[in-house]
């Protein structure tokens, strides 16, 4: 799907998986059920953060190259559920006017800047769709109803996580080793580790064997890299403790 990603389609996604988040919020018996996949979090916290981070992401387009980020606006969202869900909607909305009005070529800062994702307006736009997607499971967990996602999407998704989290010059501080993540649905993907850091790339035929794989749904793994699920819920082969590791390391670049 990432070929096909035109910058109109990320802002497209951004407001259908947007509606979908409010949906699930709306459906849910209150805004104070715990949300099980982020702990100590209530459904308000989750709509807070999420609507937070798109005014956030907005106010980074919209000032451009930057050595920095602004501060996050520090103002608490509305308790009142139509006032929470109208406080999101808005948030939602400054975040594609600002990628509207600065096009998918603006550079802006992000903390992913030395990985492969770029770093302009259509890296952020790419990113925040699956922000949104994992976290309307989320919502959607809190209120007993989880949906399936798109499975074209949940591609996507494993690919952006491994462009943005999975990628970095920092040297891995272990034995060098590979990874191989294989979705049901046909697609695969590398991540290698050694001294020169962590860096993704396509699956190819000829590729030796891996350290450790993962095989599952593209949803299961996009859960699974996100946090949202454990090793126990995928097929693992190979060195379980490759993923121990990767789960556990912080680079510092």
């Amino acid at each position: 799907m990432t070929e096909s990603l035109e910058y109109s389609a990320l802002l497209q996604l951004i407001g259908e998986r947007s509606a979908a988040f409010r949906s699930a919020v709306a459906a849910a018996p209150s805004l104070d059920v715990p949300v099980p996949s982020c702990p100590e979090w209530t459904l308000f916290d989750l709509v807070q953060h999420l609507g937070t981070g798109q005014r956030w992401w907005a106010a980074i387009v919209a000032a451009g190259p930057a050595e920095a980020p602004p501060a996050k606006d520090a103002a608490k969202a509305p308790r009142e559920l139509e006032a929470l869900l109208a406080w999101y909607a808005e948030s939602n909305e400054l975040l594609l006017s600002a990628l509207r009005e600065a096009g998918p070529e603006r550079e802006c800062w992000t903390w992913w800047a030395a990985g492969v994702s770029p770093a302009n307006a259509w890296g952020v736009a790419r990113r925040r769709v699956h922000e949104v997607l994992v976290h309307t499971y989320d919502a959607q967990l809190a209120a007993g109803a989880v949906q399936p996602m798109p499975a074209d999407l949940a591609i996507d998704g494993v690919a952006e996580f491994l462009d943005t989290c999975n990628s970095t010059p920092a040297p891995w501080p272990h034995e060098a080793a590979t990874i191989h993540y294989h979705a049901t649905e046909g697609r695969s993907w590398l991540l290698t580790l050694d001294a020169t850091g962590a860096w993704p790339a396509p699956l190819t035929d000829d590729a030796a064997p891996a350290s450790a794989s993962a095989t599952g749904t593209a949803e299961q793994l996009l859960l699974f890299v996100w946090g949202r699920l454990t090793l126990s819920d995928l097929k693992i082969g190979g060195d379980q403790r490759v993923f121990e590791q990767l789960i556990a390391w912080e680079p510092e670049e």
